[in-house]
């Protein structure tokens, strides 16, 4: 066991599911990532191991036929399978946090209706806020929800889609007017669906398309898809909770804990990095001796170690409280913007390590020198994280002058 990153308190059943996702990640996915990621390959053999170990059900309470695991132990999970690959921990969180809302919001229906079937994996989650023109502003988003009798038909186009190829149910985030009246604050005129569809890409049921997997940089292997509805018909009971205009607060909340889980992803790619890093100064010699008896490869592990070590208490922390049911934003923020920023630090001195072979695709830090810089923009960018920080901290600390 690695004497960095270590989490204290944790009961014998928590320990056990980490032992047994860490000796999986060993076996099952580091042996293959960089293969299958080079191949922008689906890890399909990864998934069915994922469910056989029953991760997809990790969060999702024990009478839907889940684990009923805290927050702490799922994100645990993910540093594990971030640090074997990221892309696979990207395939359990948009899942994770479909089921997470549905929990937390949907009707008895909707719960009892999705949530057996997505603890087993057979239904598989992905939701949808970004749009091609606004990025992190999801206030301005222009998708519509126009109700029609007893459906809703929605009309838009969605960007930055996670498991939109293979996912058979999307929380879509739309603006629906209805019982609405103008000058309605625009985040109150959202509302949530959940849309059923067949996985694959073109027309997956009549009225929406997923063009087509978005080539990108790195994190490889995910789908990453836009979301197109013309026309799209929605059964009004297919409302997250029955309500319309509760959406924003609903995808926040979702949010909320997946920046916890990005946190996760973070502290897990850099823990991957510092061991490749100085498992590599103790093989590679220069002027007589390993590189790690220079002192400014030491420099570097010392640097590279107390980063790891502090990103993994804050997104420890982030995760406890919201298990304890504490409001979490603040903490949440500022593990995912210190973990993310500490990773893309950690990767390019591991980089930096391996000299000119860090630039070698034989070598895995080549891989995840390209995942890195999503962790920057996933689940809200730096500057949003600084943005939420910086206005939390003015309400705990305002000035009463």
């Amino acid at each position: 066991m690695a004497r960095l990153a270590q989490t204290h308190g944790l009961t014998d059943v928590q320990q056990e599911i980490l032992s047994t996702v860490r000796d999986f990640v060993d076996k099952e996915i580091i042996p293959v990532a960089t293969e299958l990621e080079h191949r922008d390959e689906y890890p399909q053999a990864i998934v069915d191991g994922l469910k056989e170990l029953g991760l997809f059900g990790l969060m999702i309470p024990e009478e839907y036929g889940g684990l009923g695991e805290s927050l702490l132990t799922y994100a645990l999970c993910v540093e594990e399978i971030a640090r074997g690959w990221m892309s696979v921990s990207g395939i359990i969180n948009t899942h994770f946090i479909v089921a997470y809302m549905l929990k937390q919001h949907g009707t008895e229906e909707q719960k009892e209706y999705f949530l057996p079937r997505m603890a087993a994996g057979e239904v598989r989650g992905a939701f949808s806020m970004s749009e091609p023109a606004l990025g992190s502003d999801v206030s301005a988003i222009t998708s519509k929800a126009v109700k029609d009798g007893d459906d809703y038909v929605l009309n838009g186009q969605k960007m930055w889609l996670t498991n939109g190829g293979t996912s058979t149910l999307v929380a879509v985030l739309v603006r629906s007017d209805e019982g609405h009246p103008e000058g309605t604050a625009p985040h109150k005129s959202m509302t949530t669906f959940l849309v059923e569809k067949e996985p694959g890409f073109g027309e997956v049921r009549p009225g929406l398309t997923i063009p087509g997997k978005i080539d990108k940089m790195g994190y490889k292997g995910v789908d990453t898809t836009e979301l197109i509805m013309d026309g799209l018909r929605i059964p009004a009971n297919r409302v997250l909770g029955g309500t319309t205009g509760r959406g924003f607060y609903q995808m926040m909340d979702g949010v909320e804990v997946g920046r916890v889980n990005v946190a996760a992803r973070g502290c897990g790619v850099a823990q991957r990095a510092f061991e490749l890093g100085v498992r590599y100064a103790q093989q590679r010699h220069t002027f007589g001796k390993q590189i790690a008896q220079h002192q400014a490869i030491q420099f570097k592990l010392a640097e590279m170690a107390t980063k790891v070590e502090a990103a993994h208490a804050m997104m420890v922390n982030a995760a406890r409280k919201k298990d304890s049911g504490e409001r979490n934003d603040l903490e949440a923020g500022m593990a995912k913007y210190l973990a993310s920023e500490y990773c893309k630090e950690v990767v390019e001195d591991a980089f930096r390590i391996h000299g000119g072979y860090g630039f070698s695709k034989e070598y895995e830090i080549e891989r995840l020198y390209r995942e890195a810089p999503m962790l920057l923009i996933g689940e809200g960018t730096a500057e949003i994280q600084k943005m939420i920080i910086g206005r939390r901290l003015l309400e705990e600390y305002r000035f009463q002058g």
